[in-house]
């Protein structure tokens, strides 16, 4: 499967199960993908070269966060996370021991349950477990590798476009694509309302490719938005590095929102743009949901 070899510094997804929990705690109990991530970066004391490794030759995110992709699905599957179809992930329960947590019990566990018809379950290795685990991500992740594939292959006019279209169906009016070469960068501009009240002026600029942007991007980006706008934006098909994510919301700075590869597919998905999805909706009410409250 092109899997990278482990190192001493290099998690694997099981081994990230008892800090994701960890993260959501500290978190007050929910969090979105990206706050949990970031918040295990921390607790596990990730570096940045462990980072920045993508998952597979075009992945459309970093190994670390496929891993803990799982690391959720895992902990959802054994009762202890549960996620909203708004992307928000939370403890079921307020009164988790972390201290008590074993990852081992619960993967072992999870494959129990998946494999209900099998009378004996068979002892299976940590490299066994994510080998499976990489076979049924790659699958899931397998749409957005494609769409990414063909926003790569678009013309940078069309992927302006397409941003402006997107901020359009997210509740932004008066967007404009301005981008002109020597204008600091900035393909476009907008205006977002908030709860009918307040207004505020959006710079936006489009990145159309694989890579990181850095902090210096963001440094760069800032300094053109500067006295032009009361916010900025970043699209990207790529990714932010962390330095990059810390330079966007640094204190006393100009705030810039980012949307990198993954969140760019989440969104076009949700609003249905050149995405359509097919699905079978059953209702349950869950009273223990409730009851733990």
């Amino acid at each position: 499967m092109g899997r990278k070899k482990q190192n001493s510094n290099f998690p694997s997804f099981d081994e990230l199960i008892v800090p994701t929990v960890k993260a959501l705690v500290q978190l007050g109990g929910s969090g979105t993908v990206e706050e949990i991530n970031s918040k295990v970066y921390e607790i596990a004391k990730l570096p940045e070269t462990v980072l920045q490794v993508p998952h597979g030759d075009e992945g459309t995110t970093n190994e670390v966060d496929y891993r803990l992709a799982w690391s959720r699905t895992y902990l959802k599957k054994f009762g202890l996370l549960e996620n909203s179809s708004r992307g928000i992930w939370a403890l079921s329960k307020a009164n988790i021991d972390v201290n008590k947590l074993d990852y081992i019990e619960i993967v072992r566990k999870v494959r129990e349950q998946d494999k209900p018809a099998q009378p004996k379950i068979k002892k299976v290795t940590v490299n066994q477990i994510e080998e499976e685990v990489t076979e049924e991500i790659d699958n899931t992740e397998e749409w957005k590798e494609k769409l990414l594939n063909v926003l790569y292959n678009i013309t940078p006019a069309a992927f302006e476009r397409l941003a402006q279209r997107l901020l359009r169906e997210s509740g932004f009016f008066q967007v404009e694509v301005t981008g002109k070469v020597g204008d600091g960068g900035i393909d476009g501009k907008g205006i977002v309302r908030v709860s009918g009240l307040l207004s505020f002026h959006v710079i936006f600029q489009c990145k159309r490719y694989r890579g990181s942007v850095t902090p210096s991007q963001i440094r760069d980006f800032r300094g053109a938005m500067q006295g032009r706008a009361d916010k900025g934006l970043v699209i990207t098909t790529g990714t932010f590095t962390r330095e990059a994510i810390k330079e966007a919301t640094r204190d006393g700075a100009p705030p810039i929102d980012l949307i990198d590869g993954e969140l760019l597919c989440d969104k076009l998905k949700e609003l249905k743009l050149g995405i359509d999805t097919k699905l079978t909706e059953t209702v349950e009410i869950k009273n223990d949901w409730f009851n733990n409250l």
